[in-house]
């Protein structure tokens, strides 16, 4: 390997761990909005939201039907993206009430980065917390 070779390979061992470090600092960066609110999707969350969120449809749908992407949990507010075979994907909110869950909107569409603090508004005029308003706008702009 001539020296020439030995430091380009060095400028590319570099470059790649600087791009490494980024892509963590963006990943990380992107999660600090949903830490301690987007929990695990688990069969007993699943079971308990899917005939909630099957209700919630005009068409409808059976509970196994219904595919969760993500939950957030903060308070008495949840949210649960989901995907069913009769709507596009979307965020829908329950509100606990006398302890139980109430649905109160759902969020459907296309959303990009640069829309989080609208669609943070729009959760927090819901009534949602305000941890749980920046977790959902991370979550729905997040997926590309």
């Amino acid at each position: 390997m001539s020296e020439f070779d030995s430091h380009r390979h060095a400028r590319i061992v570099v470059i790649g761990l600087a791009g490494l470090g980024m892509t963590l600092t963006s990943a990380f960066a992107a999660n600090s909005d949903c830490h301690g609110v987007k929990v695990d999707v688990t069969a007993a969350r699943k079971q308990e939201f899917g005939p909630l969120v099957a209700s919630a449809m005009t068409d409808k749908v059976k509970p196994a039907q219904v595919k969760f992407q993500a939950i957030l949990e903060s308070g008495n507010w949840s949210a649960v993206y989901v995907s069913t075979p009769v709507a596009e994907d979307g965020m829908m909110f329950f509100q606990t009430v006398n302890g139980k869950r109430q649905f109160r909107e759902v969020w459907g569409g296309y959303a990009t980065p640069s829309e989080k603090p609208e669609l943070v508004s729009w959760a927090k005029k819901l009534g949602a917390p305000q941890d749980l308003a920046k977790c959902f706008a991370e979550t729905v702009t997040e997926r590309r």
